[in-house]
């Protein structure tokens, strides 16, 4: 497999299991990434190593919006800053796989990139400021509304299998491994193949 046609570039297709896969990697990154925060607030004396075995490294907006606010930043205690740098990093990063897998699994479906405008970023917005909306009546029914194609987009994207044959973003992933004379027989292939063409069938 092409690791950085898979995880940084937007044209093609994937399916959902290597969606999965993909959120998967991202999730040990960012596991990655909060080991070394929490490594370093130790190394600095903030934290002992008993509290370091519970530890959080989510992608709260809040935090970042700190790092421009240089108001906001100056009152941060110095043990957070490790943290937000290396969230200052890993987000874009993460996002940016995120995004690059999830448009080719859209391209799966047959639908264009921009559906994850409607599916996720409207949504995304809505929790983080809905905060902000007076408290109405018509807000639930305003909230159910924008949350609605989340949920959508959700189901089709982890769960629905993508377009049989070619479509207009190119062919289908599953293609070479449900033409039995594309791939050996079973009892030819090794655990680590067999594995694989079990992720690709999903």
């Amino acid at each position: 497999m092409d690791w950085t046609w898979y995880l940084f570039r937007f044209d093609g297709r994937i399916n959902r299991a290597l969606l999965w896969q993909a959120l998967l990697i991202v999730m040990l990154l960012a596991g990655l990434l909060g080991i070394i925060g929490e490594a370093i607030n130790v190394f600095n004396g903030h934290r002992s190593i008993t509290t370091t075995l519970i530890f959080s490294f989510d992608f709260n907006l809040d935090e970042l919006f700190n790092a421009v606010d240089p108001r906001s930043y100056r009152l941060l205690a110095s043990a957070d800053r490790s943290t937000l740098i290396l969230k200052l990093f890993g987000t874009p990063l993460f996002l940016w796989i995120y995004l690059a897998t999830a448009i080719k699994r859209l391209h799966d479906l047959d639908r264009s990139g921009w559906w994850m405008i409607p599916f996720f970023v409207v949504p995304g917005l809505f929790d983080q400021f809905s905060d902000l909306l007076p408290d109405a009546n018509w807000v639930l029914p305003f909230a159910v509304a924008i949350q609605a194609p989340w949920l959508w987009g959700t189901i089709e994207m982890f769960g629905l299998r993508g377009t049989s044959g070619s479509n207009r973003f190119g062919p289908d992933p599953l293609a070479d491994v449900e033409d039995g004379s594309a791939s050996p027989p079973c009892e030819k292939l090794g655990p680590a193949e067999r594995a694989r063409i079990c992720i690709a069938q999903c």
